[in-house]
């Protein structure tokens, strides 16, 4: 499992979102932009995502810019991640050849994946992102 540049991205703008939460501050794409090192066109297709989820929300105009949706406490990572990438998976099953096809019920890896699954899903639910300013 490797997270995508997207969620790497993501998390480092939306950690600038949260370091301002509190400031009640209204934060620029060029500005987030300039201080991540992050192409502002690409920043803007993931602050799109972010705020389609109603992570973010925006502010038109000269002062114009984005804060966080919510408190910092209140947005899961697990929240961000499947956001701008989907639903997290630590394994795909590729064990089928032509004639055999995985059966998760006879598979003797099944459960030590399922497990990891559930321990990974459940401490992204678990982190917030206040956990990471």
């Amino acid at each position: 499992m490797k997270f995508s540049t997207k969620t790497d991205y993501g998390l480092r703008a939306m950690i600038i979102l949260a370091q301002r939460y509190n400031d009640n501050k209204i934060i620029s794409l060029s500005s987030i932009s300039k201080k991540e090192d992050i192409s502002q066109p690409y920043l803007e297709i993931l602050i799109a995502k972010l705020k389609k989820d109603k992570l973010v929300e925006s502010t038109k105009g000269i002062r114009g810019g984005y804060r966080l949706a919510k408190k910092p406490e209140d947005i899961s990572l697990i929240e961000i991640i499947e956001c701008l990438d989907g639903p997290i998976s630590v394994f795909e099953c590729v064990y089928s050849y032509a004639d055999r096809i995985c059966d998760k019920k006879n598979c003797q890896v099944n459960d030590v994946w399922s497990n990891l699954q559930i321990t990974i899903t459940n401490f992204l639910k678990d982190a917030k992102l206040s956990n990471l300013i």
